[in-house]
């Protein structure tokens, strides 16, 4: 298994910067691709980035793409989502995602939809303000 916490989320404005991180514990980090989602009030999650187990590999969500960037440390189990350009749009719970991925996968494309994903942080909620 794997324990995820996010963390970095809060009140910014129109134009502004966060970064999340996510500290994840448990099984072998390297062995899971990684995601982030977001849910808004009254809509449904939707994928916003996803990294490869090595880091190589990402995929973003068109609404998020220049704007967004995933990277992860396997050595300290972490992975970040620098936000920039941020919009009222991006104001959401965003969550940390877990995929195990057997070794070999790398030519595999990233999963975009939640169910392929095994493991779930808590989420942390992000506002931005018009």
């Amino acid at each position: 298994q794997v324990q995820m916490v996010e963390s970095g989320g809060g009140l910014v404005q129109t134009g502004g910067s966060l970064r999340l991180s996510c500290s994840a514990s448990g099984s072998t980090f390297s062995s899971y691709a990684m995601g982030w989602f977001r849910q808004a009030p009254g809509k449904e999650r939707e994928f916003v980035v996803g990294i490869s187990e090595s880091g190589g590999s990402t995929y973003y969500a068109d609404s998020v793409k220049g704007r967004f960037t995933i990277s992860r440390d396997n050595a300290k189990n972490i992975v970040f989502l620098q936000m920039n350009s941020l919009k009222p749009e991006d104001t959401a719970v965003y969550y940390c995602a877990a995929a195990f991925r057997p070794r070999g996968s790398s030519h595999i494309p990233l999963a975009t939809r939640g169910d392929d994903y095994d493991y779930w942080g808590q989420g942390t909620q992000v506002t931005v303000s018009s």
